[in-house]
């Protein structure tokens, strides 16, 4: 609380009703935040929920269709040049090369930033990036979590003040997961403010703050703590033989719940417990899921959101892509 306090001193990025659209289509819509010098500011939800096109639009890739917007200071439509020149910008297909070396990719990186004295500045990053035993290595010949990191090398080349993350941790094993986050801590120390999407709510729960997005609007903003504690009704564990066959029962018979198949169990959300409880019990003996076991659980990010949406379409994991599934992966995400 303390450290955010300290952080609402300096605005580096203000949009208000910042809106972007692609003919028909409204990818982004009425969006408005105020993001702090030195925090990790999330952008959360399922694919199409419009986090990269924020991204885009507050590094002047995009333009906005309505609303306006500042970052460090910039017009996001008339100072877009000013902004692409203090920004990091690390985007879902970032292009390594993969005939040069790490040392060349970082030095090729730096030719396109103008950056002219930046051996210092390379050896501080392979150090930082623990790829300094790598720097001889070519790029095609790194693990997918190294490329992850060299990529981030190559977008600090120039010193940004913020950074602008589009889901980086994707598709890299849980240990270089937990490398590139310390690698982030790390960032935040030197002061740099970090901006970044993720489908992962582990991964949301390490941010100062969060924006969860779902069709291209804000849900709820907020601390993750403030959005868990901010959620109506409660949440229950359901303990049952065949929890398969529950939950397609109770998703069938009880559409107004909220129900998430978690391997043996499943968990719902409901405004209504007292009403609710007896009635599922009941539902599943009579359709011969017994013994039942309903016990009250704690809320967490996932519960949150599902319960501020309301349109659950499957579970079995803590990632916003598997509680949406039907979401296109192979269109511009969005």
């Amino acid at each position: 609380m303390e450290k955010l306090q300290n952080l609402q001193k300096d605005i580096v990025i203000e949009t208000k009703n910042l809106g972007c659209r692609f003919g028909d289509l409204h990818a982004v819509k009425n969006f408005s935040v105020s993001i702090y010098r030195g925090e990790m500011f999330g952008l959360v939800g399922p694919d199409s929920a419009g986090k990269s096109t924020v991204i885009r639009l507050m590094c002047g890739i995009l333009k906005p269709t309505s609303g306006s917007g500042t970052v460090l200071g910039c017009d996001l439509v008339n100072e877009s040049q000013k902004i692409k020149s203090r920004i990091g910008y690390l985007s879902q297909d970032f292009t390594l090369y993969g005939d040069l070396t790490v040392d060349e990719n970082i030095e090729f990186f730096a030719f396109l930033h103008g950056v002219k004295d930046y051996k210092q500045r390379c050896e501080q990053l392979l150090s930082f990036t623990r790829l300094a035993q790598f720097r001889k290595r070519l790029a095609q010949n790194l693990s997918g979590g190294m490329k992850k990191k060299l990529a981030l090398a190559c977008t600090l080349i120039h010193t940004p003040e913020i950074i602008f993350l589009d889901e980086p941790s994707t598709g890299v094993d849980p240990v270089s997961r937990w490398e590139f986050w310390n690698i982030l801590g790390d960032v935040l120390l030197q002061g740099v403010t970090v901006v970044m999407t993720t489908p992962y709510l582990d991964e949301a729960e390490r941010c100062d703050r969060i924006c969860l997005m779902h069709k291209g609007e804000i849900v709820k903003t907020g601390r993750p703590s403030e959005i868990i504690s901010s959620m109506s009704g409660e949440v229950y564990d359901i303990e049952c033989p065949e929890p398969v066959s529950a939950y397609r029962i109770l998703r069938s018979d009880y559409s107004p719940l909220r129900f998430l198949l978690y391997g043996d169990r499943l968990r719902f959300w409901t405004n209504s417990p007292e009403t609710e409880l007896d009635k599922i019990t009941q539902t599943l003996g009579k359709r011969g899921i017994s013994p039942v076991k309903i016990t009250r659980a704690e809320p967490t990010l996932e519960d949150a959101f599902v319960a501020m949406t309301g349109e659950v379409k499957n579970t079995v994991k803590t990632d916003f892509n598997t509680l949406y599934p039907e979401s296109d992966n192979s269109t511009n995400k969005r």
